[in-house]
């Protein structure tokens, strides 16, 4: 790798670098790259060709490159995702271009399933709730030596279900598994069974029905949107609750906001919402039980860590012409 040379002429441009890298890591290694590498942190829809136009390589986490935006940077050679998820792309009109588009695969697998079961963790021991408590002198007044706010539930024997049984489904499945959790999961049609003898598969809505704990890792596709609608979110259990680390439009929010004022499921923990940042009048924010985090599962430093390696290995290996983690290939 180390003796891969850059072509000297490309200019890199980064659109929108300032969440991956808001100062804690170090961009040299891109920036080495090119003959010149433009990094910005943000970039709206009208200040892309501007920034861009004679760019051969860019790089964009969540600035959308769409067909006006592709006819109009002409000398755009390449396109690279900093995430895994490149619905941002129009991949089509890249790849009848001539465009490449990669992705970092696998770079936040460990920590998206940890924030995952700090979601579950808090719904279920009330961390917050009780030290908010604490702190405020509830227990200095308590006339005995505990108390709880909320009731707290043990996951040991629960049922943990999992929509999208990839990296990051089985991951939550393992740690899932040492809280002595059983685990049942949709099939992916390349996933042999035969390999995963301690997880039970089966169809979505009997994953549905049968968990005390859903929780979803699939990516989001047109079949996938609003996967969690009106009509599934009753044929979950009312003691049952939803975990979303994925996307969030896989799930309809007025459909969840109902659900949890009307008491058919019990909580739901979210790190992504429908419209990122979300309106301000989103009913979730009025919905009982419901712990939203501002997308943040990808975003422990060694996950960032990882992704902008990759990214930048990415960009190595095209200018090197044996391009990886092509999307569009």
């Amino acid at each position: 790798m180390d003796n891969i040379q850059p072509l000297m002429s490309k200019r890199i441009v980064v659109l929108d670098g300032y969440t991956l890298n808001p100062g804690d890591l170090s961009w040299e290694d891109l920036q080495s790259l090119g003959d010149s590498c433009d990094i910005h942190e943000r970039t709206s829809v009208e200040d892309i060709v501007d920034r861009a136009e004679d760019a051969e390589i860019i790089l964009t986490n969540k600035t959308p490159i769409s067909v006006d935006t592709l006819v109009n940077l002409p000398r755009l050679e390449y396109i690279g995702v900093l995430a895994t998820g490149f619905n941002i792309v129009d991949v089509a009109t890249a790849k009848s271009r001539g465009i490449p588009v990669t992705n970092v695969p696998s770079y936040g697998t460990k920590s998206v399933a940890q924030m995952t079961m700090a979601l579950l963790l808090e719904l279920t021991q009330r961390v917050g709730i009780h030290s908010d408590s604490v702190m405020s002198g509830d227990w200095m007044r308590c006339p005995d030596f505990c108390y709880w706010k909320q009731p707290l539930i043990e996951l040991d024997g629960l049922t943990m279900g999992i929509v999208g049984y990839g990296r990051i489904g089985q991951e939550v499945a393992k740690i899932a598994r040492a809280f002595g959790m059983r685990i049942i999961a949709t099939k992916r049609d390349s996933l042999n069974p035969t390999e995963h003898p301690d997880t039970g598969f089966a169809s979505l809505d009997d994953v549905i029905e049968q968990s005390d704990v859903l929780s979803l890792h699939c990516p989001l596709t047109p079949e996938t949107q609003y996967l969690i609608n009106d009509a599934r979110l009753s044929k979950m259990k009312p003691t049952a609750l939803l975990l979303n680390t994925s996307r969030g439009p896989l799930v309809d929010e007025r459909a969840l906001a109902d659900a949890l004022m009307n008491g058919s499921i019990a909580g739901a923990g979210i790190d992504v919402v429908e419209l990122e940042p979300p309106r301000s009048e989103s009913l979730l924010y009025q919905a009982p039980n419901c712990y939203i985090t501002p997308h943040i599962a990808w975003a422990t430093k060694a996950a960032r860590s990882r992704l902008l390696n990759t990214a930048v290995e990415n960009v190595r290996q095209f200018l090197a012409g044996i391009p990886q983690n092509v999307v569009n290939p």
